[in-house]
């Protein structure tokens, strides 16, 4: 059974014209002992606080602006269904701008992307994001490195050696679109939102590839990184993206 519950304490966006990302509550907040009434911070805290800080840049330039980050906050386990109370407690506590809460089961927590018009899912747990990618939710891991991530702009890594799946190829198309977008809304210096490309295969040509697939997308990278076979976890720890993202077809 799902169960969706609004945020009264946030402006609900429009899911039409909003940019709707939903995060595992897991992955935000980490379990609390019994008796704390809040949850401790996860690896994904400083995601989140990423992404308020690009809305809070893009209703300063224009209060009317529609293409927003819109949060959903979705728990799949038990335990944390059990805690509902104190998930919205804790949300509330640290000032999150999280738009609903979603509490589904294991079985059922894809319907729920599907119907919340869901973009873009992350999660820490490798068998929801495949699960969410082969039902043509586009999704990404979340690890511990995502903790050492700024909170002020958010780094989105495009990958330019790894293809979407099948299933999320129009999803992938989509959201590309509408990040890229959102990222013209700023000027080149001082933007909260930075769009890195990287190729770890192949010379100079493959990464240009990369770029002129971001381009055919009306998606321009801050950053360009051609690795040539270089391993890439020194240069990840240095850039310190929020997440990875595959290629697009």
């Amino acid at each position: 059974m799902v169960s969706t519950t609004p945020n009264s304490d946030v402006r609900q966006k429009d899911a039409d014209q909003a940019l709707v990302v939903a995060i595992s509550s897991s992955a935000v907040f980490e379990a609390a002992d019994e008796g704390d009434e809040v949850h401790g911070v996860g690896v994904a805290f400083l995601l989140l606080q990423a992404l308020q800080s690009v809305n809070r840049r893009l209703l300063a330039e224009n209060p009317e602006e529609l293409l927003l980050f819109d949060v959903l906050l979705i728990t799949t386990d038990s335990r944390g269904q059990r805690q509902s109370a104190r998930i919205v407690n804790s949300t509330k506590h640290y000032g999150l701008e999280v738009s609903r809460f979603c509490f589904a089961s294991q079985d059922d927590f894809i319907e729920s992307l599907l119907q919340n018009k869901v973009q873009l899912f992350l999660s820490t747990h490798q068998d929801e994001v495949s699960h969410a990618s082969h039902r043509g939710v586009l999704s990404a891991l979340l690890d511990q490195q995502t903790s050492l991530c700024p909170s002020e702009q958010l780094r989105v890594l495009f990958c330019g050696d790894e293809g979407p799946t099948p299933a999320d190829s129009q999803a992938a198309q989509h959201f590309w679109c509408r990040l890229g977008a959102m990222r013209r809304r700023f000027g080149v210096l001082d933007s909260p939102l930075s769009i890195i490309a990287m190729t770890c295969r192949g010379g100079m040509d493959r990464c240009g590839d990369a770029l002129k697939t971001l381009r055919s997308h009306d998606v321009s990278a801050d950053e360009a990184y051609c690795l040539a076979g270089a391993p890439r976890g020194p240069i990840l720890s240095v850039l310190r993206p929020h997440f990875l993202l595959g290629g697009l077809l």
